[in-house]
């Protein structure tokens, strides 16, 4: 049988490369969110107040991609730490932006002051900064790492669904229900790293079709 060793399974190197597809697949998810970028600037205005935020949102992506393309091309400590670091700004990011979006904190209406909008804000970087020090300082804890990305990630798909479940009673447009079939999809795509199988050839494993997984839903949400 193929053993893994330390919790990581033996692949066959391409070109120097670890885990050749899930470099590739962090590619496509960079690609997807480097198309997505144009497309907001293309189609949102400058002067829209959700703009920037999720401009935001695509750069974040981008640089959580590259983190992982890194990570999975050579797995050193720091390159380990770009990409744990890097996908769990990600995850915040996109619980920090469903907050946004769904209240409408973006905008400045006597509801929503600029000071509940700065408030959220420092709720998440504080969040982002203990967790990275936590990582950094106290113990490299691959579960609780695991926990608190899971966690965070099960805020915001809840956040989504719930938006698009109000949204298409209210309007009963299929486009409406979007982001929570979008979801879904995220939610069924992650679930194929719970079989985590040998790699298929030495090549593809649960991991890595995890990360293909993610590309369409990407293009999607730019939609």
């Amino acid at each position: 049988p193929v053993l893994q060793f330390h919790g990581k399974w033996p692949f066959r190197r391409i070109l120097g490369m670890q885990e050749p597809f899930s470099v590739l697949f962090s590619v496509l998810n960079f690609l997807a969110h480097w198309q997505g970028i144009s497309r907001i600037r293309e189609s949102i205005p400058a002067w829209h107040s959700l703009r920037p935020y999720y401009l935001a949102f695509g750069y974040y992506g981008l640089a959580c991609w590259t983190f992982s393309a890194i990570f999975h091309s050579r797995d050193f400590p720091l390159t380990e730490k770009m990409d744990y670091f890097g996908a769990g700004a990600n995850v915040m990011y996109g619980m920090y932006l469903a907050v946004i979006r769904i209240l409408r904190l973006d905008q400045n209406s006597p509801r929503n002051k600029p000071s509940l909008r700065r408030f959220w804000s420092g709720v998440c970087i504080l969040l982002y900064t203990a967790h990275v020090c936590y990582l950094s300082f106290w113990s490299w804890d691959y579960t609780y790492n695991m926990i608190a990305n899971v966690t965070v990630g099960v805020i915001q798909n809840l956040l989504w669904t719930g938006f698009s479940v109000v949204r298409y009673r209210k309007r009963s447009k299929l486009w409406t229900a979007w982001p929570g079939m979008i979801v879904m999809w995220i939610i069924l795509a992650m679930s194929l790293e719970l079989l985590d199988f040998p790699p298929w050839r030495g090549l593809i494993d649960a991991h890595s079709l995890w990360h293909l997984g993610t590309v369409v839903p990407t293009i999607w949400w730019y939609r």
